[in-house]
């Protein structure tokens, strides 16, 4: 066996995070920790951080993402892999731009004052100023992530691989460039993926408007009127009746002098409205698509900053301008059949300038995403990738089987250029990382830059080296686990998917997933389970929680409530239960260092430990397995439930309450080994959640080097089988202290306050050797000369009936203790009356839900057995 004594305690009275927390950080850091070896031969675990904005600071998802990654990442770096958590973060296009672009505002400038060029060094140069404070916010929660491999979507290597995709996906006619319908901002003037678009029920108009004369008229009904100055059709379903004799017609569009053909569609659902549809084929994408079938015109009657550029008198007015103009025009010459006001209808807004989205006809770059899309699905449905928790697979599948072509360009100036050159003959050349751009004269390079999303659909493998075979992509690719939150599967998820099965097709099936486990948890939500935001007042700031009660509190707080795929429900309270767990455990290894707790393995013999000490061995190795299967299983939320419950309920309070008995008894020093054993154990199986004050307690505790690099205990080494007799005999004195403290509460003593008795019957000899324990833990004396007996407690144990006999004598305030029942006694008969009232009303009963009868129901029985307790204490106080 080998021992180390326990060090003389040097922990302060209290944990205080900050004195900590920092210089904890950088000693890992600085001792290599968190480096990953391509070249070692442990198995390998990977994980991609899923990179933040370069814009952005940290936020609870984050928190909580960032959290369950180093969770993740610690336990299998104690379990003996080689581990890479490689963090990196997004050149947000969108979103630096406009940053960049508040800030040039503030001198007086636009972009285009600076040219492209140097519009592009200033935004290099605000990134090195003011980018990436997220990743000093991520050293404060604990990231373990390898430091020395962090990426940017915009470095060198990571461009060179966005170039490398851009230009196999041309030339395998992957990728192509058409007029489509888009997501238009007509602020930040340029497309919008779907994630980039935020959707909100907004209060707007429904307007009926009349088509054409008399019976050959027809009636529309739209939120948008100023569209219809593009209409170029009327579209009914081809089975309604009511327009058969209109299909094949035209009709006068008003305002307009054209004429339009009514026509016949599936698309259009003769349930809704009038059954009839203005067609707006460059404005609306259902209206495109109607547009495309019946090869109708498609004329774009606003420009980029959404103002009308159609010939008439509403030429140069602004969209929302124009509708109200164009609804009184039209009422005016009596086609306005309704208008229905306010109408709520879903209205897209830009996430990051919140501008109305305008739906545009505009030439784009696309990704023909069927082929990709349908190996993304397939790569789940064989289980190469699994999904957890897997009835979200389904979401997947919905997204990835129904997927439309992606618009990949931007009308953005940072970010990665695509890679095309157009000739002064029509000329189109895609260009890759090691081919020259053509030159000459009339030779110029697409000004649009790619949709963030595909820099960062290559994330998993970019960030390794890829295109090239580097060390670390043959060692960490495909990566172990992608852990991210629900609502972006369809978005980074599935663009990862393809992208990553596309450009590792070569390697094989298995090698070119870029992931083996998806894990999806939900969303951060206040404590009534709305969805924070700034406008509610409801956000909950991370690195507040963490200035107030540590990190480790705001890690344990997010773990125990992360169920996969869940959202979580946080309230500021939960928090400082956490800090006062780790309170707790800090107190239990001061307790434990101050009597001399001795870290041993293995520990000892049963033989040399008392039931107590067998009892607590059992039931850590039975938490540790069951610790250990529940993360392999991502239940995060129970593996820290069955730890805190563990370490606070067994552990604290029954365990070191029993050893302060034993460690003045003859088999001291196998309770000592056994604490600093459970303690050993704990902080290691702690140590992934909370790891600063486990760091601290262990290294105190141990000695030894750090616990990032400790063993997991989990195996034949940690493990003692539990002992079916000392379980049932600890149980014994658990239900006894249990009921005797439960007694002393009704007999209205005080919890401190001790109180003489005497113990007897079969079921308490059945536990003969814990008298001691049983006195300590439940505040009891030993009987002497004097000894009266004013109240009696029967427990049933499993060796039989125990019998408590009390003398309440001298110990309690007779009068003020009848006083109280009285009171106690008046409410519960107050109680039963009103319930049995409402129970006897044959006509409440009729009409009140079952299971409010129920409720009132179980407030009587409630009442009636109060009643019943407290006339048998006030009999036994007598007068």
């Amino acid at each position: 066996m080998t021992e180390t004594a326990a060090r003389t305690p040097d922990l302060p009275n209290a944990w205080n995070p900050a004195d900590d927390e920092a210089v904890l950080y950088q000693r890992w850091v600085s001792a290599g920790y968190f480096e990953a070896d391509a070249a070692s031969d442990k198995p390998p675990f990977s994980i991609v951080l899923p990179p933040p904005n370069v814009t952005g600071s940290l936020h609870m998802g984050h928190a909580l993402n960032h959290t369950l990654m180093d969770a993740m990442s610690r336990r299998r770096r104690m379990q003996g892999y080689e581990v890479l958590w490689l963090p990196g973060m997004d050149h947000a296009g969108i979103a630096t731009q406009n940053v960049v672009e508040r800030e040039l505002g503030k001198e007086g400038l636009s972009r285009h004052d600076l040219g492209r060029e140097r519009f592009v060094e200033r935004v290099w140069e605000w990134k090195a100023e003011y980018g990436g404070k997220i990743l000093d916010q991520m050293k404060r929660l604990g990231d373990g992530v390898d430091w020395s491999r962090e990426r940017f979507t915009m470095d060198e290597n990571l461009s060179r691989a966005v170039q490398t995709m851009f230009k196999r996906l041309y030339d395998d006619g992957l990728v192509y460039r058409a007029e489509r319908i888009i997501n238009w901002c007509p602020r930040c003037m340029t497309a919008l993926s779907d994630i980039e678009v935020d959707h909100s029920d907004d209060d707007g108009e429904l307007v009926s408007i009349r088509y054409g004369e008399g019976d050959a008229s027809i009636v529309v009904a739209t939120t948008r009127a100023e569209t219809m100055l593009g209409d170029t059709a009327v579209a009914v379903h081809p089975d309604d009746e009511r327009y058969a004799h209109l299909v094949g017609t035209e009709v006068e569009l008003p305002l307009t002098g054209r004429r339009i053909p009514i026509v016949a569609d599936t698309h259009v659902d003769p349930e809704f409205g009038t059954g009839a549809v203005k067609v707006t084929p460059a404005h609306d994408p259902n209206d495109f698509e109607i547009g495309r079938r019946h090869d109708l015109p498609m004329p774009t009657i606003m420009d980029e900053r959404g103002v009308i550029t159609a010939h008439g008198p509403f030429e140069g007015m602004d969209r929302f301008e124009a509708r109200p103009a164009i609804v009184a025009a039209l009422r005016e010459q009596g086609r306005i059949v309704s208008e229905k006001r306010p109408y709520v209808h879903a209205v897209g807004h830009c996430s990051r300038c919140d501008t109305v989205v305008e739906p545009r006809l505009s030439l784009q770059w696309w990704v023909k995403v069927e082929p990709l899309a349908k190996a993304a699905g397939d790569a789940v449905r064989d289980g190469r990738v699994k999904v957890h928790p897997p009835e979200l697979a389904k979401r997947y599948f919905d997204w990835v089987d129904d997927m439309h072509d992606w618009t990949i360009s931007r009308q953005l100036w940072w970010g990665h250029r695509i890679p095309v050159w157009y000739g002064p003959n029509g000329e189109t050349v895609c260009v890759g990382p090691d081919e020259q751009p053509p030159t000459g004269e009339g030779w110029t390079q697409d000004p649009d830059v790619l949709d963030t999303w595909f820099s960062s659909g290559l994330w998993p493998m970019s960030t390794m080296g890829w295109p090239e075979e580097t060390a670390d992509l043959a060692k960490f690719y495909p990566t172990s686990v992608l852990s991210t939150g629900y609502d972006i599967l369809f978005f980074w998820v599935a663009r990862m998917m393809m992208l990553g099965l596309y450009g590792m097709r070569d390697n094989g099936p298995e090698r070119a997933i870029p992931f083996e486990h998806i894990y999806l948890h939900g969303l951060i939500r206040d404590a009534n389970g709305k969805k924070m935001s700034k406008s509610r007042g409801n956000v909950i700031d991370p690195l507040d929680w963490m200035d107030r009660f540590g990190a480790d509190a705001t890690r344990f707080t997010l773990a125990r409530g992360a169920n996969p795929g869940a959202d979580m429900a946080l309230a500021e309270e939960w928090a400082a239960g956490s800090r006062n767990f780790c309170t707790k455990l800090w107190n239990a290894t001061r307790f434990a260092l101050s009597n001399g707790a001795t870290v041993a393995t293995p520990v000892p013999e049963a033989s040399e430990l008392t039931e107590a000490d067998r009892w607590i061995l059992g039931r850590l190795s039975t938490v540790a397995s069951e610790v250990d299967t529940l993360l392999e299983q991502f239940q995060f939320a129970k593996a820290t439930n069955v730890l805190y419950h563990f370490t606070w309920d067994e552990f604290c309070d029954w365990y070191l309450e029993l050893a302060k008995v034993q460690l003045s008894g003859d088999r001291a020093d196998g309770t000592r080994a056994v604490l600093g054993h459970v303690l050993d154990v704990v902080l290691r199986l702690l140590h992934p959640f909370t790891p600063f004050i486990t760091e601290r307690l262990w290294t105190t505790l141990t000695g030894g080097e750090s616990l990032v690099i400790a063993e997991w205990p989990v195996g034949e080494k940690w493990t003692r089988p539990s002992d079916p007799h000392a379980d049932a005999r600890i149980a014994d004195v658990q239900k006894l202290v249990t009921e005797v403290r439960r007694f002393r509460s009704d007999q209205g003593l005080k919890p401190g306050q001790r109180v003489t008795t005497r113990l007897a019957g079969e079921g308490f000899d059945a536990i003969a050797g814990h008298e001691d324990s049983v006195r300590a833990l439940a505040r009891l004396n030993e009987p002497g000369d004097d000894f009266s007996v004013t109240a009696s407690l029967e427990v049933s144990l499993s060796g039989g009936m125990a019998t408590v006999e009390v003398d309440t004598s001298g110990a309690i305030d007779v009068a003020a203790e009848r006083k109280r029942l009285e009171k106690d006694l008046a409410a519960a008969q107050k109680e039963l009356k009103q319930t049995e009232g409402k129970l006897g009303n044959q006509s409440f009963l009729d009409k009140a839900p079952a299971e409010v009868v129920e409720k009132i129901r179980t407030r009587r029985d409630v009442a009636a057995a109060d009643i019943e307790r407290i006339t048998a204490r006030l009999d036994q106080l007598g007068s």
